[in-house]
């Protein structure tokens, strides 16, 4: 419904006028009544001065009515009839921060900021690359149709940076192939953290695109896999900066690429890892894909056989050293397995941020790449 728009408002000094002639006062008479100098008697009048909670109370009093409401509401209705209409771009900007994080584009530069509403609007659109902010964002992505309505604006805006970074990657023609055979080359990796800085490189080699969009508080995105040309891209949030979570999400990324998934975004995987019975086929297989990559089960079934409960450091260093992996990715493990506490042996889950950001293309930590927040668009 409209707002109703009086024909004419009148100023509380013409009422005050009406009940002064009512009583045969004068504005002396009423300024000695309420302890005021006349001056203020007659610039509230003349509507110099405004009607405070305080002298609402003593006009209520003075003309004994006590009802200080009915002349605050006098003032508040005359001071708004004065006041300009809004301007039009209020609205426009609360349209637009209602349904995209626009302070959180502006903070990471994926648009330039503006004071003009309208081109603010424009580079919005031009980041989600849709005709207008009523139109829901998208990309072609093999994520399952529900899956789009549960995407919040902070995850919309994460995946649109994480696929117009993807864009300036370079990569070789994509087969399942050369994928598989580079899953050896990755293993060997899992020794030491430094090396992960390979990563990259290797991924190129078999067509696949590695970026890193530094996460969005609430966003709550650890990785996706979706496809730009026909080849494969696998970005990563480093929502969490361990050692263990990196390659779980990395390889689990990767199976969903060589199985074609439909889910192929992974949110709160750290939650949906401690809760398999109600995660959907496809993504039990690439967490099994995953933990036997990393530790394959026979052998840390054989593990927890021998050692259960007496898990020490040096039993664990002696384990990880056999079978070829750093010993964080064995806590990690252990603590999926709920063998282990989140809490214990936590100086094995080493950071990897500072690492692996030498060489993938990341945008994030006061890093953003030279092609620009608005270059790439999601065809």
């Amino acid at each position: 419904m409209p707002p109703r728009i009086p024909a004419e408002v009148f100023p509380p000094g013409d009422f005050i006028r009406d009940e002064l002639d009512a009583r045969g006062w004068t504005q002396e008479d009423l300024a000695k009544i309420m302890d005021r100098p006349v001056q203020a008697i007659n610039e509230i009048i003349s509507a110099k001065k405004q009607i405070t909670p305080d002298t609402a109370v003593g006009l209520a009093r003075a003309f004994g009515d006590d009802d200080a409401l009915y002349w605050m509401n006098l003032e508040s209705v005359y001071r708004l009839a004065q006041t300009k209409p809004a301007d039009e771009s209020v609205g426009r900007r609360s349209a637009l921060y209602s349904m995209f994080p626009v302070r959180e584009l502006m903070k990471r530069k994926w648009i330039e900021p503006s004071e003009r509403a309208e081109v603010v609007e424009h580079r919005v659109c031009r980041f989600y690359n849709i005709r207008n902010i009523n139109e829901k964002p998208a990309f072609p992505h093999a994520a399952r149709a529900n899956q789009y309505e549960e995407r919040t604006p902070l995850q919309w805006a994460w995946l649109f940076r994480a696929y117009q970074l993807a864009q300036a990657v370079t990569a070789t023609p994509y087969s399942d192939q050369r994928l598989r055979a580079a899953l050896p080359k990755l293993r060997e990796l899992l020794m030491a953290p430094e090396e992960i800085r390979q990563v990259p490189q290797i991924l190129a080699s078999a067509g696949v695109r590695f970026v890193i969009v530094e996460f969005l508080q609430g966003a709550k995105i650890d990785g996706a896999a979706f496809w730009i040309d026909e080849k494969p891209v696998i970005a990563m949030s480093l929502r969490y900066d361990r050692l263990n979570n990196f390659w779980f999400v990395l390889r689990h990324e990767i199976e969903h690429i060589l199985k074609k998934d439909g889910l192929i975004v992974d949110l709160e995987m750290t939650e949906a890892l401690q809760r398999k019975d109600v995660l959907p086929p496809e993504e039990v297989r690439a967490n099994d894909a995953a933990s036997e990559f990393l530790v394959p089960k026979s052998e840390l079934d054989g593990f927890i056989k021998r050692v259960r409960p007496l898990y020490s450091g040096e039993r664990i260093l002696l384990f990880a050293k056999r079978i070829g992996v750093h010993p964080g990715l064995v806590v990690g493990q252990l603590q999926f397995r709920d063998e282990v506490p989140y809490t214990h042996f936590h100086k094995y889950l080493v950071k990897i941020r500072e690492i692996i950001t030498q060489t993938a293309l990341t945008d994030g930590w006061g890093n953003v790449p030279p092609n620009g927040a608005e270059d790439g668009q999601a065809q």
